[in-house]
């Protein structure tokens, strides 16, 4: 049974590790955006929360193109289809470009849209200013995105790794440079946060690109050659698997949005602290995203192979692992609730003590959820190598909107849970979402006996 599992256990954690911290380094640069940006002016702060939060619901619903792909290239690479490779790769980098173009107006003009949300005219100016800037970047990252899934699948995730820390330090040079107006550079404030970010935007696709290009493994695909020339049929299907991923993305980003939304009708102390807390499970989960997403790479692998029992021993191998990592996650909030809390308090602040105690009570319920929302986005990440994305859509969907939202609410107000209400809801849509997804991964595409093949690991 060692011997079985091992070689899923090394290759598994090869791939999922460097993509675990280009997630937490990705996450990084918007922590120093907002602090750098939070030294600037409380105004400009406001403005930044509200662009990227309008900047990111876009995103989401555009990443479908690039994190769809990742699991037709990995089947397609495992069958040994290096024409496919190349005319899948390829077409989702268009249609990230396509989508970004397409939505670019909505941030050109959002100062209305923002205004109509009943953001305060300076806030909404300042963002719209962040978001002319900080648009041409949206296909830049959905490039990025792109290139990251195939080089991912082609298990070379260490480079996408290396690439986005060290777009960290240089955000943040430019970030100094360009908000404060640093070494005779003009002082841009929001602007400058925007065109620092769309700089290293640039030189990290310009990079993967590259690499990618130079990559001996990756030469024989010849992957920008004729990359001018569209292929709709490749097209067509990249649209079909991404478009629902974009949509499932929209609909879990959205619940959270709510769930902020509604915690500010219950007080700005509690506001506070929920955000504390979703900070917090937020570092805690990109673990569990990076292995979701090498769970993508090695069932696209078996699914190309035609190899049913290596796809059950990997995604079984992903899911103890995600367990193990489970487990510790929920040990920490257990051990150090309140100590995590503090780390992002001013300790004179008043009302200091009263959002610590309320950001450890709600980290009780992250780890009581901890465990399922690890597995609904596992559970996403197998189903995405099998390239099946419109039913899990809908699960999402109603599990998030139709159970999670409702419940929510109902516990927070009319039966008077407060904020432990509305995460008790949080980890009732995520709950219903791991038992489904995983139900027709599991009881659907992992049934059966297929021919095992025989390949390496």
């Amino acid at each position: 049974m060692q011997h079985r599992y091992r070689p899923h256990v090394l290759a598994t954690l090869s791939l999922g590790l460097p993509l675990i911290g280009s997630h937490l380094a990705r996450m990084a640069i918007g922590v120093g955006d907002t602090v750098m940006i939070g030294w600037y002016g409380v105004e400009p702060l406001a403005a930044l929360v509200i662009a990227t939060s309008f900047f990111h619901i876009l995103f989401f619903l555009g990443m479908g193109f690039g994190t769809g792909v990742m699991g037709i290239i990995a089947a397609d690479v495992a069958a040994g289809r290096d024409t496919e490779v190349r005319r899948g790769t390829r077409m989702a980098l268009w249609l990230g470009a396509g989508f970004a173009l397409a939505v670019m107006p909505a941030m050109w003009f959002a100062e209305p849209i923002l205004l109509g949300l009943g953001q305060s005219p300076v806030v909404a100016a300042l963002a719209q200013d962040y978001l002319r800037i900080a648009g041409w970047g949206l296909g830049i990252v959905l490039g990025q995105l792109t290139l990251a899934s195939y080089l991912a699948a082609l298990e070379r995730t260490q480079i996408v790794m290396w690439v986005t820390l060290a777009g960290l330090p240089l955000n943040l040079f430019l970030n100094w440079v360009l908000i404060f107006g640093n070494l005779g550079a003009p002082e841009l404030g929001v602007r400058g946060a925007a065109i620092a970010s769309v700089t290293v935007q640039v030189v990290q696709l310009a990079a993967l690109a590259g690499y990618a290009a130079w990559l001996p493994l990756a030469r024989q695909y010849k992957l920008f050659q004729r990359f001018w020339r569209p292929d709709w049929q490749a097209m067509g299907q990249v649209a079909r698997i991404g478009w629902p991923i974009g949509l499932t993305m929209v609909a879990e980003g959205g619940l959270f949005v709510a769930s902020n939304i509604m915690m500010g009708w219950i007080g700005t102390a509690q506001l506070a602290a929920h955000g504390i807390a979703l900070q917090i499970t937020s570092i805690t989960f990109m673990a569990h995203l990076g292995l979701s997403n090498a769970a993508t790479v090695r069932v696209g692998q078996a699914k190309g192979r035609g190899d049913r029992a290596w796809m059950r021993d990997a995604a079984l191998t992903v899911c103890w692992m995600s367990l193990v990592f489970s487990v510790l996650f929920i040990i920490l909030y257990l051990v150090a609730a309140e100590d995590l809390v503090r780390l992002y308090l001013d300790p004179t602040d008043p009302q200091a003590p009263q959002i610590v105690a309320l950001g450890a009570m709600l980290l009780m319920y992250a780890a009581l959820f901890q465990l399922t929302d690890a597995f609904q986005v596992v559970a996403l990440g197998f189903l995405r190598g099998v390239q099946d994305t419109q039913v899990p859509m809908w699960i999402a969907g109603f599990s998030y909107w139709g159970i999670g939202m409702p419940v929510a609410w109902a516990l927070a107000f009319p039966l008077g849970l407060g904020p432990a209400g509305l995460w008790l809801g949080l980890c009732a849509g995520l709950t219903v979402a791991a038992v489904l997804l995983m139900r027709r991964f599991w009881a659907g595409h992992a049934r059966g006996d297929w021919t095992r093949a025989q390949a390496p690991v």
